[in-house]
Formats: C-alpha cells, structure tokens, sequence
C-alpha cells in the first residue's frame, strides 16, 4: 500500500512541476504515472552505474555534476515515455531540481504521523 501512495505522490509531483516549467509539458495523469515509473527505474538501475563512472568529476565539481547526471537522465525519460517532452537541456535541470524540492514537501505531507 505505501508504494502505492508514494508512486502518486511522485506522479503528482511530475504534474506540478511540469506545471510550473513552461518547458516541460506532460500530456495527463496517466503519463505521469508512467513517468514516475520510468524515471524509479532508472534512478534505481542507471543512476548508480553513473555516479560510479563520473566519480572523480563529482568530486572535483563538489557534487554539483550530479545535476548534470539528473537531467541527463530526465531527457533519457522524455525519450522513452510518449506524452513526456523536455524543451532541452536546462529545462531537465530545472524540472530535476523542482521535482525534488516538491516531491519531498509532498512525501513529508503523506507520511503517518
């Protein structure tokens, strides 16, 4: 059952940053679920292989190439699921980083007290 709220939470979350960015565009709900979806799949899968592979230049850009590594793997994303579609580059950064900030203040809001 929890994985099952927090796959909607994740898909609501795509919603409104794909709302708030004008470059980001998520053709419904249902895509939204299969993005979040996708985008657990790849983080879990490919996400790791990266951050080893790119080990020395995270360490040397303190981290901050992990943005980079993000919305490489958001343009793999929009790729991959029909309905999903990133205007370029620095648009993956910021849906990146917007469906962090808000996918964290809705998973804080839907957890059991």
């Amino acid at each position: 059952m929890n994985t099952i709220v927090n796959w909607l939470l994740q898909a609501i979350a795509i919603l409104i940053a794909a709302y708030v960015l004008p470059g980001v565009t998520v053709s419904g709900f249902v895509t939204a679920l299969v993005l979040a979806v996708i985008l657990g799949a790849i983080n879990t899968f490919i996400k790791p292989i990266l951050v080893i592979l790119t080990l020395p230049i995270t360490v040397v850009t303190l981290g901050l190439f992990l943005l980079v590594i993000n919305a490489l793997l958001v343009m793999l994303a929009s790729a991959v699921v029909p309905g999903f579609a990133v205007a370029g580059f620095w648009w993956a950064v910021l849906f990146a980083i917007v469906l962090s900030v808000v996918s964290s203040i809705l998973h804080r809001f839907g957890e059991k007290e």
